[in-house]
């Protein structure tokens, strides 16, 4: 494996990772909506605290699908779409390759088929 495709399959880890938790998903459909919010907002909209919500966004910050710019006082946090369109890519090269592979499989039971007929 090329180093630059394990750091693409490590940068998907983290994300599904990140995504695995329903939570930091609703958190992230909350920014996706509202563009920018702060924990103390978010945590206003979920069942969780603020310094749960916080948690789940260091996470999600660190697989870089969000991040947090100060304003002020306030940490004001957004989506990042760049590692989601990442790991999207990937599983779409990754469903590529399979339906190859399965085409494969079917063309030669087809062709022994064929041959036994």
């Amino acid at each position: 494996m090329t180093d630059e495709r394990r750091g693409a399959v490590e940068a998907a880890d983290s994300v599904l990772v990140a995504l695995a938790d329903p939570t930091r998903r609703q958190l992230l459909d909350l920014l996706a909506a509202q563009g920018e919010a702060t924990a103390t907002t978010l945590a206003g909209r979920l069942p969780v605290s603020r310094q749960a919500v916080v948690k789940h966004l260091a996470v999600l910050d660190g697989a870089g699908l969000v991040s947090g710019s100060r304003v002020g006082r306030e940490v004001r946090y957004a989506v990042r779409p760049a590692a989601l369109d990442a790991t999207a890519r990937w599983m779409a090269a990754l469903a590529a390759d399979w339906d190859r592979r399965l085409a494969n499989i079917k063309r030669v039971a087809e062709e022994a088929e064929g041959d036994s007929r």
